[in-house]
């Protein structure tokens, strides 16, 4: 794989710059949009454009944290390891408000990021998102922007994933090929999940599979039937079985 780094974490904080309002979301629409092609020329969809003066000061952390080079620094390293796999494709980091953004549900944006990403893979783009809820940090940074680089790498090797044990296998890559050490569960957490989990592993039942990746919290959140599970369970068990 070709990597290309793309650092836009200053483009969106100079958007917030813009007074809440018309203008700062048509300037959003124009700088995400190709003008000519009026194709997606920048993949900032996942960002809250009238979001409020949270994203920009957690923009302002990121920025004094320089985390774009240090992203950039960590993906091209990382890249080394992926040149026996084809493609061409540019990674950037990308605020995602689940703190306050009306229409940013974290578990159902995360779904999406993760398993619904075809739209953007297939115009080159790989994208690590930040989370407005979490606090900046050079480490959530390099992590983001790994996983999503050996996200990537996995679906250009295996195609997207369809069925929950498909999904487990990709994210469980991912993390642990980004040095992720987060979610974790006890043993007995993560053999009691991995049995409630294990007759799902081929349904691809949304629901299902939302409360098997994300936990009880999740599920209740979004009015679907817990599971019995704690919070990001299959994802830890994901992890652990990389």
């Amino acid at each position: 794989m070709k990597i290309e780094y793309v650092p836009l974490l200053k483009i969106q904080r100079e958007l917030y710059d813009i007074p809440r309002g018309t203008e700062r979301f048509q300037t959003y629409i124009e700088t995400m949009v190709d003008p000519e092609t009026r194709d997606l020329e920048l993949p900032l969809v996942a960002m809250n454009p009238m979001g409020k003066d949270h994203i920009p000061a957690l923009l302002d952390q990121y920025l004094a944290l320089t985390a774009d080079d240090l992203a950039e620094q960590a993906v091209l390293a990382a890249a080394s390891q992926l040149t026996t796999i084809d493609g061409t494709f540019k990674l950037t980091l990308i605020i995602a408000d689940d703190a306050m953004g009306w229409w940013t549900n974290r578990y159902t944006t995360e779904f999406g990021h993760c398993f619904e990403s075809k739209p953007l893979f297939r115009r080159g783009w790989l994208t690590g998102l930040l989370w407005s809820s979490e606090p900046a940090s050079a480490q959530t940074a390099q992590e983001a922007a790994l996983s999503a680089l050996f996200r990537g790498a996995y679906i250009q090797q295996n195609g997207f994933a369809r069925t929950l044990s498909e999904m487990l296998k990709q994210e469980g890559y991912a993390m642990a090929h980004a040095g992720c050490t987060e979610p974790s569960l006890d043993p007995d957490d993560l053999a009691y999940t991995r049995e409630i989990l294990a007759p799902h592993f081929d349904s691809t039942d949304y629901a299902i599979i939302i409360a098997s990746l994300f936990g009880d919290e999740a599920a209740r959140e979004l009015g679907y039937e817990p599971q019995g599970l704690s919070s990001r369970a299959g994802l830890a068990l994901a992890l652990h079985e990389e």
